[in-house]
């Protein structure tokens, strides 16, 4: 009886867990990209001096973006490997092999990797869309240097 209530608790970890980091992660990735976008609509070359200082103001947090693109996967991952231990000790603990038992945890362990993927995707969308927004930017400071140096 105590064993089933301590797999309870690791699948209920193991959904909440790292369904809750992946979910956090997501609405993370979501906020930065939005409030980047809303700062590259404001930004006015014609207040840096420097393109350094303006490079530094553009590229602040987009690494976070990366972080989590690159890293949801594996949080997926432990997900899964989680998931699957948790399935096969309790086949050990039940001592019978049941088909359908064993089909139906790999399947809700198999989510979280899903879950990393679906994170991932859209935060490498975003921080390529980023990246690229501030290569306009500092290519439109670097003509506007130049024509002011003319």
């Amino acid at each position: 009886m105590q064993g089933s209530n301590i797999l309870a608790y690791a699948e209920n970890a193991l959904d909440y867990g790292v369904m809750g980091i992946l979910i956090l992660m997501s609405v993370v990735t979501l906020w930065l990209f939005i409030e980047r976008m809303m700062f590259y609509k404001s930004v006015r070359i014609d207040d840096y001096e420097y393109r350094d200082n303006l490079e530094l103001d553009l590229t602040d947090n987009i690494g976070v973006i990366s972080a989590i693109g690159s890293n949801a996967p594996y949080v997926g991952l432990l997900g899964t490997v989680t998931g699957i231990m948790i399935t096969f000790y309790t086949m050990g603990d039940v001592g019978a092999v049941d088909a359908k038992q064993i089909m139906v945890g790999l399947a809700l362990a198999l989510k979280a990797t899903a879950m990393g993927l679906v994170v991932a995707m859209p935060a490498i969308v975003a921080y390529t869309i980023v990246l690229r927004k501030v290569e306009r930017i500092l290519t439109a400071f670097d003509v506007a240097q130049e024509a002011k140096a003319k």
